[in-house]
């Protein structure tokens, strides 16, 4: 019985005279997927990310926190180390987070109702859920 390739099956392999050989890592890129929908996934995990609501303040809570600010005001002289619990906007989505800051007050500022820390950060009064300070 004779095949139908039978007159090439034994050849060698072909080199091309005038096209270099192809590295292995070229070759095996040729067979890498294929993102159909770019930036598909970044949406996916966008849309994913949690972000929290803003806490309304009780009015109780609003006054125990302000009694805390002047005396963190009062006591500024001393360079206490504060710890903030503050509420950070989220840049793309509503809502945001309650993160923690911890550092020394350079000062409080009543014109533009913030506070100013020494490593630079600013932060809001308004957005402030929470102070815990002691003197250094």
């Amino acid at each position: 019985m004779r095949g139908k390739y039978d007159d090439i099956i034994n050849l060698p392999h072909h080199i091309s005279a005038i096209r270099p050989h192809m590295p292995m890592s070229d070759r095996a890129a040729q067979f890498s997927p294929f993102a159909a929908l770019s930036g598909y996934d970044a949406a996916v995990e966008e849309t994913a990310r949690l972000t929290t609501e803003r806490i309304e303040l009780a009015e109780d809570a609003k006054v125990a926190l302000e009694h805390k600010l002047d005396l963190l005001a009062g006591a500024i002289q001393d360079s206490p180390t504060v710890t903030l619990t503050y509420f950070r906007p989220d840049e793309r989505k509503s809502g945001g987070a309650y993160v923690d800051i911890s550092g020394v007050v350079k000062r409080i500022d009543s014109v533009t109702r913030t506070i100013i820390m020494k490593s630079g950060a600013v932060v809001a009064l308004e957005d402030i859920l929470d102070v815990d300070w002691r003197r250094s």
